[in-house]
């Protein structure tokens, strides 16, 4: 079964793929100008890999969990999806991203520490099964 997650954020969307439940491999992350355009963008994604199921983060006990969980389901309702979707809790996963690429390259906002923190929701999705 192949795998997608998302870290959707206000400005960048994190993405990682795993195809054989144990290697999880970050992508580039979809640069967002707008709604339709990155939800355009994810779908294009999830069609070129075939993704069977899609895990998105979602913060779970944070300070502002309710408005930006509110904000990634309508999100993720604007998406043409006919698969599964399973929420992930994703507390502390782009701090955790940041340590783990501390010194390795400079944190510009390309999207590259998004795509880490998909790779880790991932992880934590593909522990629980």
């Amino acid at each position: 079964m192949k795998l997608a997650c998302l870290d959707v954020g206000l400005k960048r969307i994190g993405v990682a793929i795993c195809f054989d439940g144990n290697i999880v491999l970050p992508q580039n992350a979809i640069l967002r100008k707008n709604r339709n355009q990155a939800a355009h963008d994810v779908n294009a994604f999830l069609k070129a890999w075939e993704i069977d199921k899609l895990i998105v983060g979602i913060p779970l006990d944070a300070d502002n969990s309710e408005e930006m969980q509110r904000r990634i389901e309508h999100f993720v309702s604007l998406l043409a999806l006919d698969i599964e979707v399973v929420y992930q809790d994703e507390q502390s996963s782009s701090i955790e991203a940041q340590e783990l690429t501390q010194g390795i390259f400079r944190h510009k906002k390309d999207g590259k520490i998004d795509s880490i923190a998909a790779k880790i929701i991932l992880e934590r999705y593909l522990e629980k099964q």
